[in-house]
C-alpha cells in the first residue's frame, strides 16, 4: 500500500502540563541489542531507541530524521525500527516527514515498534517486520497533574489522540474502526506473521537482516534507574531533571543517610551509589 493514499496527522492541541510515559509493557518487550545486520547505508535511518529526547541526550527526534532526510535527498530511504514508543508529539513529527517524502520508504521493523513507533512505522510504502518482531499498538498514555477539571479536559483531548491512532490503523490495515479501537484498548502485541495478517506490515523480513549486538553487559546503573522511573509513570521531563542530578552527583534535596556512602566505605563506584541516591531522591518527590 503506498503512503500516498494515507493521511497527514495533524497536531491536537493537549491541555498544558501533560507529559508522555514509556508502556511499561513495551519497554519490558525492547531488546536495544536488536540491530540490522546487513551495513547501514548513505538513504538507511535507524531508529533504535525511544521516542523523543532522555535525559543522556539520548532518543531519536524530529530534528535528527529531518537532518537524515535532508542529507539523503530525493532518493529511497529505508528505515529500520526497534523502538519500544514514548513521545507522542514527536512519534507524529515522524511519521508526517516520513510521509512526505518524495521517494518510496521501506520501513523495517527489527525488534518492535510500540506505541509512538508503530504510527512511524505506517509511513512506510512497504512494511516488512521479521518474524520474531512485534509491534503493538494501544491507546495514548500521558501524565498529568491538576485537579478534576484538568483532569476531565486531559481525558477529553486523549479521546481525540485515541481517534487520530485509530483512523490511521484504520487507514493502512482496512481493518474495521472498531475491531482497530478494541486492540488499542487491550494494549495488543502483534508478531511478525500477525502482522502481516492483519495488514500492519506487508511482507516478512528476511532473518539474515537482523542481529543482536555483541555487547551482552547490562545498562548502566543510570539507565536502570531511568528505565525503573519509566515504568513508575514518572514523567520524562522529571527523569531527565533527576538524572542529570544523579549524574552530577549534586542531588537539590538532602539524602536519607542511609542512601550515602560512610567514611568506611569504599570509594569504589560498584555501580550501587547511583541507585541509592535515585531511590533517596525518589522518596523525596514522591513524599
Amino acid at each position: 500500500m503506498s503512503k500516498r493514499r494515507l493521511p497527514e496527522l495533524k497536531r491536537p492541541d493537549a491541555p498544558a502540563g501533560v507529559d508522555f510515559a514509556v508502556n511499561p509493557r513495551a519497554l519490558a518487550a525492547f531488546d536495544p541489542h536488536v540491530t540490522a545486520a546487513i551495513k547501514d547505508d548513505a538513504a538507511t535511518i535507524s531508529i533504535l531507541a525511544e521516542i523523543g529526547e532522555n535525559w543522556d541526550g539520548s532518543g531519536v527526534t524530529p530534528s535528527r530524521i529531518s537532518g537524515a532526510l535532508r542529507a539523503i535527498g530525493r532518493k529511497p530511504v529505508t528505515v529500520q525500527i526497534n523502538s519500544p514508543g514514548g513521545n507522542f508529539f514527536d512519534g507524529l513529527a515522524i511519521y508526517n516527514m516520513l510521509r512526505a517524502h518524495p521517494e518510496e520508504v521501506t520501513v523495517q521493523v527489527l525488534g518492535i515498534a510500540a506505541s509512538a513507533a508503530s504510527m512511524i512505522a505506517m509511513a512506510g510504502d512497504s512494511i516488512q517486520i521479521a518474524k520474531a518482531g512485534l509491534i503493538m499498538i494501544h491507546n495514548s498514555q500521558w501524565i498529568a497533574l491538576g485537579d478534576r477539571h484538568v483532569m476531565s479536559e486531559t481525558a477529553a483531548a486523549m479521546a481525540i489522540f485515541d481517534d487520530l491512532m485509530a483512523g490511521l490503523y484504520e487507514d493502512r490495515t482496512g481493518a474495521d474502526r472498531t475491531e482497530i479501537a478494541n486492540m488499542m484498548d487491550a494494549e495488543t502485541f502483534m508478531s511478525g506473521e500477525v502482522a502481516v495478517e492483519t495488514g500492519f506490515a506487508d511482507t516478512l523480513l528476511a532473518a539474515d537482516h537482523v542481529a543482536k549486538s555483541k555487547t551482552t553487559a547490562g545498562l548502566p546503573a543510570h539507565r536502570k534507574v531511568a528505565a525503573a522511573l519509566a515504568r513508575a509513570n514518572m514523567p520524562r521531563s522529571e527523569i531527565r531533571k533527576l538524572m542529570k542530578e544523579l549524574s552530577s552527583g549534586t542531588p537539590s534535596a538532602v539524602l536519607d543517610d542511609t542512601a550515602m556512602p560512610s567514611a568506611g566505605d569504599s570509594a569504589v563506584d560498584d555501580g550501587t551509589v547511583g541507585l541509592s541516591l535515585a531511590l533517596a531522591r525518589l522518596k523525596l518527590t514522591r513524599a
